[in-house]
């Protein structure tokens, strides 16, 4: 047998870190083919607003990011947001998050815009199938934070 015989899984200790305002900007996009972009620009996607209800799920994710990441400390947000747009290509998602305490936000920001592609993309996936039932036009990413800041820090 390889590998180690016992893991010990723990988040990292935050206990002695002092509580400053922390904020974390991810952004993330979503590709998709010319029938989910006409349905989108024309406000005709079967299950309704994709980017209303994209920007919802992702606010509820940023919520609920240490439940879904085990490592994650539970952060009370002081401020969320996500911005969905319509591109070219598809849709941009950009996800603010900010908190005071000991521990950043990045993986709030990245769990937020990622669920709210994903939201965007489960409604237009009828659109997006080719004839197999496949989704060759389709591409979430990337997704990458951009900017984050800590305490009194204001550069980018």
């Amino acid at each position: 047998m390889t590998g180690p015989q016992t893991v010990v899984t723990r988040q990292r200790d935050v206990g002695g870190k002092p509580a400053i305002r922390r904020e974390a900007e991810a952004e993330g996009t979503l590709s998709l083919g010319p029938k989910s972009r006409r349905a989108l620009r024309q406000g005709t996607v079967e299950k309704g607003d994709p980017l209303a209800a994209g920007g919802l799920a992702g606010l509820l994710a940023m919520k609920k990011t240490s439940e879904l990441l085990p490592h994650c400390h539970l952060v009370a947000l002081t401020h969320s947001s996500v911005t969905l747009s319509r591109t070219a290509r598809g849709v941009k998602a950009v996800a603010r998050a900010e908190a005071l305490g000991p521990t950043g936000v990045e993986m709030e920001s990245l769990v937020g815009v990622s669920v709210a592609l994903l939201t965007v993309w489960d409604m237009v996936k009828y659109l997006e199938k080719d004839a197999r039932g496949q989704y060759p036009q389709t591409l979430l990413g990337p997704v990458r934070v951009v900017r984050k800041r800590k305490g009194g820090d204001r550069s980018p």
